[in-house]
């Protein structure tokens, strides 16, 4: 394939796929080849775009499911399970609710009134409703679905953590084919978006599931899975190693272990108290897995040849999981690092940790920020102090928890705003090329795997909003495309 009248940068040139790499890229007019050729009219040419952190089965569903993300109140959650559940009915007698009744999105850290049974309940009956927060960390259960699944009585029907994590499990109990199918959609609808490659942590064993997808035509993305602690024996004994290809399409990816929770359920672990009423039973937030256990896990997991990948968002968090990682004298990831003591910025370079942020989260909660890390949010999202101290960083989406698009992380870290309100800490802002390369596997240089976007629009000078929305025309996947319109 040529791809004649490439724009990389300010320089126009044809560029020669062959054997699904880059083989020539010489001024425009100069190239030839005996396959195919694509006259892309001056529009850009990027390397691929990856997002670094996605639960890709939850987005399939969630894009699937009522979003109630902008109820501001409990009350106002409960009166739209009420409107979702009422539509349904008037489907006519034939019409199926789904048992339970799923909704998605809510955000309660800033609520005037918590949830609670009396409001969920006088909403639906004796239907059985859970509605997942926005950041997968909670689950709001009505009376009917306590009774369902087995928790018996409680007080709210809020549930956090490992208790919302098991309900959230037995939520996601769709046939596998119908599933498939959803995710096939979804892995299109983001080749459309530039994204040659994911990394799923899907909280679940994940090899099958995504063997399974591969063989019935989900061939649109590059697909790291990870593992997590339930299945880290299982993954040692079947000789599974970071890096290691599964096929031509799936990797290998890390080994995650949560060790607290996140900022909208106020379990992210702290070393400040969160203001107000402790609604957790632990003022600073939980440390789901203690130093004492975290050490071990990283240590076998490490020595099988799986890099330990550690969720941490409060700062007290991402300090136990540097001192894990300096303890072993072993690099990794962090997931999030959310908010980050000033002295901890410059171990992430020292350490070789790697921080894999979503920039979208700083967008969506920097209200909530604000209110529960008042006086600390300077060093929140602090994308441009960790280049600054030399570390890596990768950028991803959380997806479903901010949406799977690699232009709204993009414009996220570059403009800290998402188009709608001022910029939020502008200082930690980075360059488009620093978020470009955070977000990329791949190089525009002869040899290199030809994973490709084509844009309309120059990335490095489009507006905010321009960005932000950036008009797609092709992704090519190997040299082969997922995606076109030209």
């Amino acid at each position: 394939m040529l791809l004649r009248n490439a724009r990389i940068g300010t320089a126009l040139v044809d560029v020669e796929i062959d054997d699904s790499s880059l083989r020539t890229i010489v001024p425009a007019g100069s190239g030839s080849a005996s396959g195919e050729e694509i006259n892309l009219d001056g529009r850009w040419l990027t390397p691929g775009l990856w997002d670094n952190h996605v639960h890709f089965t939850q987005w399939s569903l969630g894009t699937r499911r009522p979003d109630i993300s902008f109820a501001g109140s409990a009350r106002e959650a409960a009166n739209c399970v009420a409107e979702g559940l009422a539509e349904a009915r008037a489907a006519g007698p034939d019409a199926v609710i789904p048992t339970p009744f799923v909704a998605v999105g809510f955000r309660d850290a800033l609520w005037p009134d918590a949830p609670n049974l009396t409001d969920l309940d006088a909403a639906s009956g004796t239907h059985p409703v859970v509605l997942v927060s926005a950041d997968l960390h909670a689950v709001w259960l009505n009376s009917a679905a306590l009774a369902l699944y087995g928790v018996g009585s409680h007080p709210t029907g809020l549930l956090r953590e490992s208790a919302a994590f098991e309900i959230t499990r037995r939520i996601d109990d769709v046939p596998a084919d119908e599933l498939d199918r959803w995710a096939r959609e979804a892995a299109r609808a983001a080749a459309a978006r530039g994204v040659v490659g994911i990394v799923d942590y899907e909280m679940t064993w994940n090899l099958e599931t995504w063997q399974r997808r591969i063989h019935q035509g989900a061939d649109t993305l590059r697909v790291d899975f990870g593992v997590y602690t339930e299945h880290l024996d299982r993954a040692i004994a079947e000789g599974l190693r970071t890096g290691n290809r599964v096929n031509d399409l799936l990797t290998v990816g890390g080994f995650k272990i949560l060790t607290d929770g996140s900022l909208n359920t106020r379990t992210a672990f702290c070393y400040d108290p969160y203001p107000g009423a402790d609604v957790t039973g632990s003022p600073r937030g939980l440390l789901t897995v203690p130093p004492e256990s975290l050490v071990p896990l990283m240590r076998q997991a490490s020595v099988a040849g799986i890099s330990p990948v550690v969720h941490a968002i409060g700062d007290h968090a991402n300090a136990l999981a540097l001192d894990a990682f300096e303890t072993l004298g072993i690099g990794g990831r962090i997931e999030h690092a959310q908010l980050l003591s000033d002295a901890d910025l410059a171990r992430f370079a020292r350490l070789g940790v790697i921080a894999s942020v979503q920039p979208e989260h700083a967008n969506d909660d920097r209200d909530i920020a604000d209110h529960h890390w008042a006086g600390r949010t300077g060093r929140a999202f602090a994308l441009r102090s960790l280049l600054d101290a030399g570390a890596e960083i990768v950028l991803g989406s959380d997806a479903p928890v901010a949406p799977l698009d690699p232009w709204v992380t993009l414009a996220a870290a570059v403009t800290r705003s998402n188009g709608e309100r001022e910029p939020w800490h502008p200082e930690q802002s980075i360059s488009v090329d620093e978020a470009i390369a955070a977000s990329t596997r791949t190089t525009l240089e002869v040899g290199q795997r030809a994973d490709l976007v084509v844009t309309d629009l120059d990335p490095v000078q489009a507006t905010a909003t321009e960005l932000r929305m950036m008009p797609v025309s092709g992704t090519l996947l190997g040299g082969r495309w997922t995606h076109r319109t030209l």
